[in-house]
């Protein structure tokens, strides 16, 4: 990651403490509140790069003709933000800390000042939902 880089996503992630400081309990400890905003800035800007870096490509010259075809890891992609985006936010977010970023359920739970207990049911709630969409979609499509 270039200086600069580190520099937005610093800024980006001092705007959104700042936007969402209304959110932090003052009862709760500060730092998981922090580390979770400053984790959700990162993985947003890793998923926009990616998702950039999978449509840029490096020719030497331009080709003739121009195909509007989507990669199927592409479309794949999409279509698990599209289902993720159908989520409610705490489902969601529970989701993309557990099996996106790979943390642990203490660490979900200490993050979202949450019960180990009720990062195991937001998680369950929301394997079931995307279950049924996924089901959903798939009779749509056959």
């Amino acid at each position: 990651m270039a200086q600069r880089d580190a520099e937005d996503l610093l800024q980006d992630c001092w705007v959104k403490i700042h936007r969402s400081r209304h959110t932090y309990r003052s009862s709760e400890p500060l730092m998981p509140w922090i580390y979770a905003i400053a984790r959700h800035t990162r993985l947003d800007a890793y998923r926009k790069q990616r998702r950039l870096d999978s449509r840029e490509v490096l020719v030497a010259s331009m080709p003739e003709a121009v195909h509007q075809t989507v990669p199927v890891a592409v479309r794949q992609e999409d279509h698990f933000e599209r289902l993720l985006a159908k989520l409610p936010d705490a489902q969601r977010e529970v989701i993309i800390m557990l099996k996106v970023s790979g943390m642990s359920l203490s660490e979900v739970a200490r993050a979202t000042s949450s019960t180990p207990g009720a990062v195991k049911q937001k998680t369950h709630r929301a394997h079931t939902a995307l279950r049924r969409a996924l089901e959903k979609d798939r009779e749509s499509a056959g």
